[in-house]
């Protein structure tokens, strides 16, 4: 089966290629939603190192989507199942290392070939299926929400039990996602967000309360933090979270950066914190998403408010168009809805 890939092959230039699916192995995915990550537009604006682009590209974009089983020669899904695509590939089994850290795994739109292609060929242990009504446009970026769960999987098992109150620092949209997990996941604990921006910050309704980064309340304090800033954002942040939190609490630390981050360690050491990271998620990970979606149907309704706007792709022009169309977005995620 010949099978239509469109591959990014230098910034802001796509172009069509072809390759053979095996119909007789494995499963056969139409993909129908996909969802743009400020990891593919740093390869579309050519704003990664040159030599990364020299090594990587040509290569299809997109880690974040959703499609339909079209033949699945394994008998685990029907035709027309609707499933959202795990992009992370592990080549083996660690004892103690997770998939996604693994070094040796793979990941699509970074290792390897993602979702911008006519069909996907994936093994049935990637694919985790949707409930029945889920909103389509949330569920493209589910692959984002469950790096959010795995953060919050790992702070459960590393953080003491104490958890009154934590903060989460940004009002984009791993910080809106990350705070309203903590609140389904640890419904006793008080989640306060703190942002530089009013207005962003006004939609996150369901925390117990928000705050500009210039007006944190003198005295307030936290059992544990996590930071979802990233970018030159993070070394204020994470000084900010160092000053505020209890000695022996645990900071979570999702924000990517470009560049080394400077952090304080003498209050590091004399408040004997916790510090760990968490990057990208595994199968369990994506089935615990979509599980806590089914257990709290008022989730996707939330996450509905990150939907900045959905592209019709009936062409190849239009993927040129839609990576546009994401540069210049207010907010939230451009969602393509893949006809072609």
């Amino acid at each position: 089966m010949i099978n239509t890939v469109y591959r990014l092959c230098a910034p802001r230039r796509f172009e069509i290629a072809f390759n053979d699916i095996d119909v007789n192995s494995g499963v056969i995915v139409r993909p129908t939603h996909l969802s743009i990550c400020n990891a593919d537009q740093r390869y579309y604006q050519g704003t990664r190192d040159i030599k990364v682009l020299k090594e990587k590209l040509p290569m299809a974009l997109i880690h974040e989507g959703i499609g339909q089983v079209v033949f699945d020669t394994t008998g685990n899904y029907q035709p027309g199942d609707r499933v959202v695509m795990v992009p992370n590939i592990p080549c083996e089994k660690d004892e103690y290392i997770a998939e996604n850290y693994l070094r040796t795994s793979k990941f699509c739109g970074s290792s390897a070939d993602g979702f911008l292609q006519e069909y996907y060929q994936i093994t049935p242990d990637r694919l985790v299926k949707l409930p029945e009504g889920v909103d389509l446009d949330v569920a493209a970026f589910t692959e984002i929400v469950s790096v959010s769960v795995h953060a919050i999987t790992r702070f459960q098992a590393i953080a003491h039990d104490r958890r009154d109150r934590i903060g989460v620092w940004g009002d984009g949209n791993l910080a809106f996602i990350t705070s309203l997990f903590l609140k389904k996941m640890l419904p006793d604990s008080e989640i306060h967000v703190f942002g530089i921006n009013r207005e962003k910050l006004s939609d996150f309704s369901f925390v117990d309360g928000t705050h500009l980064t210039t007006e944190i309340p003198e005295g307030l304090t936290l059992d544990h933090a996590f930071e979802c800033v990233g970018g030159n954002g993070s070394p204020i942040a994470i000084e900010q979270i160092i000053g505020v939190i209890k000695p022996e609490g645990t900071i979570s630390i999702l924000g990517v950066s470009e560049y080394p981050v400077p952090i304080n360690t003498r209050m590091i050491l004399e408040k004997g914190l916790r510090l760990f990271g968490t990057s990208r998620s595994g199968k369990e990970d994506f089935r615990r998403t979509v599980e806590l979606y089914r257990e709290h149907p008022e989730i996707p309704l939330y996450l509905s408010r990150l939907v900045g706007s959905t592209v019709e792709i009936d062409s190849f022009a239009d993927i040129k168009k839609a990576f546009e169309i994401d540069i210049r977005k207010a907010y939230g995620k451009t969602i393509l809805h893949w006809n072609i």
